[in-house]
């Protein structure tokens, strides 16, 4: 995993200021102020500026730090020896982060306001699922490396896989329409784009070894 992800202690002020960045986000999306941020965290906006730089810049250590989280959380799941297990506990666990309330709500206000504030959405992609899914990719790779896996585009193969772990229900959401809104249904998902994808991949067999035994004439 990128360095850059990888969490690090934080004091005190640094926890009450990233908290109250992801609060905002959910409530306000992009459109957050410093002016917010610090009266929620109970400091000046002074010292906004001068331990974090600018609200971009805060927002790509918030980011960041949530990506470390979520995106460590879910790839501890691939360090098992059985495949199948590890990738249906990755699918759980990335269903399960992107059905949390607040999650979900932050994504819908960043991606309304995507168009007005574009460099701040595509830093956003980047350090989130843009991470996500090179990490992911890079897992894969290993995993074709080992045989495990048919050899394809690894980077190709990531998206396909969490577009299929995905599916429609975070679109079903946004439109609120019925989705998978409990543990069951979500697993019983998991499982389904889980084996779909081992099909899709599963290693090419090995071609029978040639006979060099000369054969009889009767």
């Amino acid at each position: 995993m990128n360095p850059a992800y990888l969490p690090v202690a934080l004091d005190a002020r640094d926890e009450r200021v990233f908290d109250a960045v992801r609060e905002l986000l959910a409530q306000q999306g992009m459109q957050m102020s410093m002016d917010a941020v610090a009266q929620h965290a109970g400091c000046s906006k002074q010292t906004l500026y001068s331990r974090y730089g600018n609200k971009q810049a805060l927002l790509r250590r918030v980011m960041q730090r949530h990506v470390g989280h979520a995106t460590g959380a879910m790839l501890r799941a691939l360090r098992g020896d059985d495949l199948r297990g590890s990738l249906l506990q990755f699918a759980t666990d990335f269903l399960e982060h992107f059905n949390q309330p607040h999650v979900g709500q932050a994504c819908r206000l960043i991606a309304a306001d995507a168009a007005q504030f574009p460099e701040e959405a595509r830093r956003l992609y980047r350090h989130g699922a843009g991470a996500l899914t090179l990490h992911l990719a890079e897992w894969i790779e290993t995993v074709c490396s080992r045989g495990l896996l048919r050899h394809d585009d690894p980077h190709f193969m990531a998206e396909l896989l969490l577009s299929m772990i995905a599916g429609q229900d975070f679109d079903k959401q946004r439109f609120h329409t019925a989705h998978r809104d409990d543990a069951a249904l979500r697993r019983r998902w998991a499982e389904f784009s889980v084996d779909g994808f081992l099909r899709a991949f599963a290693p090419q067999p090995s071609p029978a070894p040639s006979s060099n035994q000369p054969r009889s004439s009767s």
